[in-house]
Formats: structure tokens, C-alpha cells, sequence
């Protein structure tokens, strides 16, 4: 089976191997495992591999180089007018020869294979939608435009939409999913986290301002002040770490917030286990995996209800829904730090459920929706 792969993700090359974000390899190499040829339209960097990333393991893969783009400004978009062009052929050309096409949205390469798959009516197709389906949410014109000509079934045709969550009146082709981070055989039983000492906490992911990581912060700084024995670990990069490096300087938390930049999964896995509550307050997700990845190692998630959160925490049963405030954030994780039953049963309930997520189960799913072909 020829697999094409229609992305916006950034590859890198190094060694003849391709290098992209770790979670999404991680799960296109489990795809990969059922499929004799991968061929990969996506943008590429000449920029040096970083901890993040890894690369795929299929042993054939072809890859069709298109330039990158957005349409975030004037300028931007008559750049756009001319790149697109080549980028549509270059689709085209890949989708007539592929077997099975695999969409990855919502993005502008997604948004452009919305539109060529049009034409490809006999072809199976899957299209990941990695974004936030909620019909009830506020989002750009594009990803509004991927999510309706993916659901519409008369213009896509033959297509499985793999969403996160279950979302009332939606077409026949639209189906719940997941995504795994970890394999059955790394289940260990974990230590009861006791919350008489110092207190752990966790943030991972990008420093962007929609993943709001000051915010995190500034809980941290409140809970410090009141005399909390508490520690923040900070995982990840983006446009706002500069800004919370400078907060914490100039609120003298260097011993209490600590900044970790980008890391390899297993030294962010050690840090999950080694955490009380992840503190992840988030203004829109997909699958936000570091809750579930903080879930599956005993790491009580604190998130805001956006997306399929409130599905994935049980509605406050696997962990705390709150939204951007922080005194209601510090007023929450005070409750749970008096009432140490409550945190444990959330925590294994937490953990229960995330564990049965795994990357053996995402595999069988996946081999599942190829076969049903």
C-alpha cells in the first residue's frame, strides 16, 4: 500500500532520516507498520535536529519538499498566491498515486488537501483532525472550513474524520479517537505522592500565549507566598519564555520555579512521576497529551474545559476543571491539599483510565481503520 501523508508539520534531514515533532512521529510510525511505501508532502528545514523531534522508523519513504506559508498578513498572503499553485499540483500528483491518503488538520497544507481530496471520491482516505472539534467553539474561517468539508459527506467521500471527543449531531464519517504516548510494559506502580512535603508541579508544552505558562506561574507564586512548600518544573519553548524567565527573575522565584527548555520524552516522563499536579490552563487543545501523559504517571491534571478536557478528566472525577483565574486556581489546589482523600482518589482514577490508553491499543485501532477499508 502506498500511504500518502498530506501535512503541515516541519521536517528536518539528517543522516538520510527524517526528523519531525516526536508525538506526531510517534504515531505516523505506527500508521507506517501496516503500509509498504510512505510518501510525505511536507514543508522542510535546513535547521539542526532538537530534542524534540525524532524519526520515523518505515524503511521506504518518499518525500515531495512544498514551501511553507500562512495568510497572517497582506504581504503574507500575496506570497501565499504564488506558492499555492505548486503546492495544489504537487498534492494532486501525490494523491494520484497514493493508495490510501492520510490528511493532518487542521493547517494550511490540511486545508489545501480538504479541497484536492474533492476529487479522489474512490479513494479510502483518513483524515486526522488533531484540533478542537467542538462545534460550540470560536475559531479561525480556516479551520472552520477544513471541519465543514470534512464532515460534509458528499464532498468527502470514502473518508474516516478521526476527532477528539464525542460531539452530538454529527455526519456518519466522523469518528472519536485518541492518541497514546506510552506501551503497556512501561506501566510500573507508582509510590503514593504524598503531600505533606514539598509540593511538585509540572508544566509542559509550548510558551505560547494561547498555553498561558505565566499563568502557571504566577499560581505558584501565590501559593509560595502563602507559605506553601512548592515547586514548579518547566518543560518546553516559544515566544513567551523570554517573558517568564524575566517574571521570575524579577519576582525572585529561581528556587521555586525552575526552566527546563525543550527535553527528551524520558527526562519529562521522570518528571511526570515525580509530580503532584500538572498545571496546564490552556485556551484551546485537540487531545492535550501532556494531560493525559501527567494522568497515566499519578500527576493530578489542573486544565481548563476546552475541547474534549472535561471527557478526559470525568467532569472533575480524574482531576480539576478551572478556568483562567488564578486565585480560583490556588483556591482549588488548597482544597485538595487539605482534603488528601479527595486528591488520591482523583490520581488513581486519574490514572486508571489513562492507562488503558496505550500505544498498543492506538496500534490496533489504527491497523483496524486500514482494514476496514
Amino acid at each position: 500500500m502506498k500511504f500518502a501523508i498530506i501535512t503541515h508539520v516541519l521536517h528536518k534531514k539528517q543522516n538520510e532520516k527524517y526528523f519531525a515533532y516526536e508525538p506526531y512521529v510517534r504515531e505516523m510510525n505506527l500508521w507506517g507498520k501496516y503500509v509498504d511505501e510512505i510518501i510525505l508532502v511536507a514543508p522542510k528545514s535546513s535547521k539542526k535536529v532538537n530534542p524534540i523531534e525524532s524519526t520515523y522508523h518505515h524503511s521506504n519513504i518518499k518525500f515531495e519538499e512544498i514551501p511553507i506559508f500562512d495568510i497572517t498578513s497582506v504581504k503574507n498572503i500575496l506570497k501565499s498566491l504564488i506558492v499555492i499553485p505548486g503546492i495544489l499540483f504537487k498534492i494532486f500528483s501525490v494523491m494520484k498515486k497514493a493508495d490510501h491518503i492520510h490528511l493532518r488538520c487542521p493547517g494550511n497544507i490540511g486545508l489545501l488537501g480538504c479541497f484536492v481530496q474533492i476529487f479522489f471520491s474512490n479513494k479510502p482516505k483518513t483524515a486526522k483532525y488533531a484540533g478542537n472539534w467542538d462545534p460550540k467553539s470560536k475559531q479561525p474561517l480556516s479551520y472552520r472550513l477544513q471541519k465543514w468539508i470534512l464532515s460534509n459527506t458528499f464532498l468527502t467521500r470514502n473518508c474516516k474524520v478521526l476527532v477528539y471527543g464525542e460531539w452530538e449531531h454529527q455526519s456518519k464519517n466522523i469518528l472519536p479517537f485518541f492518541t497514546a504516548s506510552y506501551s503497556e510494559n512501561e506501566i510500573v506502580k507508582l509510590q503514593e505522592k504524598n503531600l505533606n512535603n514539598k509540593i511538585n508541579f509540572i508544566y509542559v508544552g509550548a510558551f505560547s500565549k494561547g498555553k498561558q505558562p505565566l499563568l502557571s506561574v504566577k499560581v505558584i507564586e501565590i501559593l509560595k507566598n502563602e507559605g506553601f512548600n512548592v515547586k514548579l518544573n518547566m518543560y518546553g519553548f516559544g515566544d513567551e519564555f523570554k517573558t517568564v524567565k524575566k517574571y521570575i527573575e524579577n519576582k525572585l522565584l529561581a528556587n521555586t520555579v525552575f526552566l527546563h527548555g525543550n527535553k527528551p520524552k524520558e527526562e519529562v516522563k521522570g518528571a511526570y512521576k515525580q509530580a503532584h499536579f500538572l498545571l496546564f490552563i490552556s485556551k484551546s487543545e485537540g487531545w492535550p497529551k501532556v494531560v493525559a501523559e501527567a494522568m497515566f504517571w499519578s500527576c493530578l491534571p489542573i486544565s481548563s474545559p476546552v475541547s474534549c478536557v472535561p471527557f478526559m478528566l470525568d467532569y472533575g472525577n480524574r482531576g480539576v476543571l478551572v478556568e483562567s483565574d488564578v486565585n480560583l486556581i490556588v483556591s482549588k489546589i488548597k482544597e485538595l491539599i487539605k482534603n488528601k482523600t479527595a486528591y488520591q482518589f482523583k490520581v488513581e482514577e486519574a490514572r486508571k483510565w489513562s492507562q488503558k490508553y496505550t500505544l498498543e491499543l492506538f496500534s490496533t485501532s489504527i491497523h483496524k481503520l486500514l482494514l476496514d477499508e
